[in-house]
């Protein structure tokens, strides 16, 4: 069953358990103020939407988007940019801390802010078509929605001082070979592959995903100890899911690969470090 939300700057197709967001700024995709209060709005949204497992991100066919709107960035000042910069910034946090998967569809232009937005979710998939670039430097400037600490976490320090101090353009198939993405795909296929990749996902234990989502993201920052603690943790709190129950009685019963999983969770028997959203 295909639920349509449609609004004029975001579209949001729900099938199933995936969510596909579709920016709508057309040609480019270029963010303005009305375009990321819009975004939010739609990301608040799915967070608090236990039914969506997965989302997938996309643009159009020519962008899936190109960043600031420069004729506005051009009019600010030291005040008007930290505030802006700050709220971009924390639509695309909000993103990213999605409690479910989210693969990022790219074709034509990902540029700038369109590229930190693509570095906000988990997984990219690139259109044959697609260029990415962080060419802030070009303007006497730095990518400040997140760019520059993602691209190193997900590339390195080295490569991702390569990209974001030459402001380069980057094909698809150089992007997957830096590490920027997972595969590159025929344009016509796009937003079907990535769809798949995210059902098969969405069809996976929800509060297990979302317990390796968070491990990972928030051990980046923090020591091998308080890691292997946040894992102790969540792998008990675990135990309180019906996922739990299923995922082992499935494989004692069918082999691995069999359950169905509900994602359905007790919250008192889960304890005080495992964050449980949408119960």
């Amino acid at each position: 069953m295909t639920e349509p939300v449609k609004a004029d700057l975001v579209l949001v197709d729900i099938t199933d358990t995936v969510a596909t967001v579709r920016l709508n700024r057309p040609p480019l995709n270029a963010f303005d103020n009305e375009l990321r209060i819009r975004l939010g709005e739609v990301v608040r949204r799915l967070t608090d939407d236990a039914s969506v497992r997965a989302v997938v991100l996309t643009g159009n066919e020519k962008a899936f988007a190109v960043g600031a709107d420069l004729a506005q960035l051009e009019s600010m000042g030291y005040e008007q940019i930290s505030g802006w910069n700050r709220a971009l910034q924390r639509v695309f946090d909000e993103i990213a801390r999605l409690p479910v998967p989210v693969v990022a569809a790219v074709n034509g232009y990902a540029l700038g802010g369109g590229l930190e937005l693509a570095l906000a979710a988990d997984f990219r998939i690139f259109g044959a078509a697609a260029h990415v670039a962080l060419p802030e430097v070009e303007l006497g400037i730095v990518p400040g929605a997140g760019g520059m600490q993602r691209l190193r976490r997900l590339i390195g320090t080295s490569k991702a001082k390569d990209l974001i101090m030459s402001g380069r353009r980057v094909a698809a198939a150089e992007a997957v070979s830096l590490g920027l993405g997972e595969q590159v795909v025929a344009v016509e296929d796009l937003v079907a592959e990535a769809g798949e990749f995210a059902a098969r996902l969405a069809r996976g234990p929800r509060f297990a995903l979302q317990a390796i989502k968070e491990a990972l993201d928030l051990g980046e920052d923090s020591s091998l100890a308080a890691g292997l603690a946040f894992d102790r943790n969540v792998l008990a709190g675990l135990f309180a899911t019906s996922d739990r129950a299923i995922g082992m009685a499935s494989f004692r019963a069918d082999g691995p690969g069999r359950a169905v999983f509900g994602g359905e969770a007790d919250p008192s028997r889960i304890g005080p470090n495992f964050a449980v959203e949408g119960t």
